[in-house]
């Protein structure tokens, strides 16, 4: 838990200012959170993603700066979270479903990952960012589901799912062009995933507008 961990190319020794780059761009995290805000009065889970999107940028920026195994957690809960929360907030607004119901789809991610996840780590190259990639499957997977009974969300599903896959691509060609870009492509993976997870909260905005619309 208090081992130093080495995983990213700017970080050449295990000091707190080892990784200034990859600390820096959590800020986009936290902007974009302050960003999207306004227009998420009266929407409380909306503005829970928004609280959720600037504790991930201030995990990340403690895990960058300790790189340790207990700020590595730091790090990941907050992103757990915000899938699982968006998870069911896309069950519940999107498919119309109850509680119990997004319940039993909450709990079918876990399969769901534990299945695909092998797939995605037979990629060559895509090594630990393979973690990951069961997520914007998942988001296309609602895509293409909602694309005749939700269009707009879908597209706004499916552009987000594009955002993360390039997201993704960043983060696991950080050390294979460590040679060649000594200050890595993390901090990338920083700027797209807050640039993705502020749109998603943008895509359930714009469908609480409308559905609200629609009621009147």
């Amino acid at each position: 838990m208090f081992e130093p961990i080495d995983g990213y190319c700017e970080r050449l020794d295990p000091g707190l200012w080892a990784e200034p780059v990859n600390f820096l761009t959590n800020v986009a995290f936290m902007f974009a959170a302050i960003w999207i805000w306004p227009g998420l009065r009266g929407m409380i889970w909306g503005q829970v993603l928004a609280v959720n999107l600037f504790v991930i940028g201030l995990g990340s920026a403690l895990f960058h700066t300790v790189a340790q195994g207990w700020a590595a957690i730091a790090d990941v809960v907050p992103i757990l979270t915000y899938v699982l929360i968006y998870i069911a907030l896309s069950h519940r607004e999107y498919w119309g479903h109850s509680w119990r119901r997004t319940a039993v789809f909450l709990v079918l991610f876990v399969p769901f990952v534990a299945a695909t996840l092998p797939l995605f780590q037979m990629v060559p190259g895509l090594g630990s960012s393979a973690t990951y990639a069961p997520v914007p499957l998942l988001i296309l997977l609602h895509a293409v589901l909602l694309r005749r009974q939700l269009p707009q969300v879908a597209r706004g599903l499916a552009i987000g799912a594009g955002i993360l896959c390039l997201s993704i691509l960043m983060r696991a060609v950080d050390e294979p062009l460590c040679p060649v870009w000594p200050l890595g492509t993390h901090f990338m993976w920083h700027i797209l995933n807050a640039v993705m997870l502020m749109h998603m909260i943008a895509v359930y905005r714009a469908h609480m507008l409308a559905a609200t619309r629609t009621e009147r």
